[in-house]
């Protein structure tokens, strides 16, 4: 019966490592067989995280409006550096409330930001209010992104 055990499983086992191997020229980081004169393509670096964020105190206040860059922070965000660790912390900073989401009633004021532009290679046009608890909620977990809300006069 052992003997049947190793005649059954020694193959399998055998095919399981040279499997394993497969590809190891690939994963050290060395070229595979390749004539010489070709070229390698490198993929391209991600396109540059630029943002532009209008805050408004309320729907009918007029907007202050900042760029902002990441990798590295700059810009004319006065807290850009603040707001790209922020942004970078943030799971997915831009996802929007699902419409089904049940929110608590509480009102954080009538601040109303847009932001538009790119986030890591993503194309971003999102609004932010802070009329429900989950837009609150939204608003707060990027709050440095907004920098000091203008107020109403």
């Amino acid at each position: 019966m052992r003997y049947r055990t190793l005649l059954v499983t020694t193959p399998g086992l055998a095919m399981i490592l040279s499997l394993a191997a497969c590809g190891d020229e690939q994963s050290s980081g060395k070229p595979a067989d390749r004539p010489s004169g070709a070229t390698s393509v490198q993929p391209s670096t991600a396109p540059a995280d630029h943002l532009t964020i209008q805050v408004r105190a309320s729907a009918e206040a007029p907007a202050k409006t900042w760029t902002l860059n990441c990798a590295p922070p700059g810009g004319d965000h006065p807290k850009a550096g603040a707001a790209c660790a922020e942004l970078a912390k943030a799971k997915q900073p831009f996802k929007p409330v699902p419409e089904d989401q049940m929110c608590t009633q509480i009102y954080g004021g009538p601040e109303i930001a847009t932001v538009k532009g790119t986030w890591r290679g993503q194309k971003i046009d999102t609004r932010f209010t802070r009329k429900d608890g989950c837009q609150l909620h939204r608003w707060t977990s990027v709050g440095a992104l907004f920098g000091d809300v203008p107020k109403v006069r």
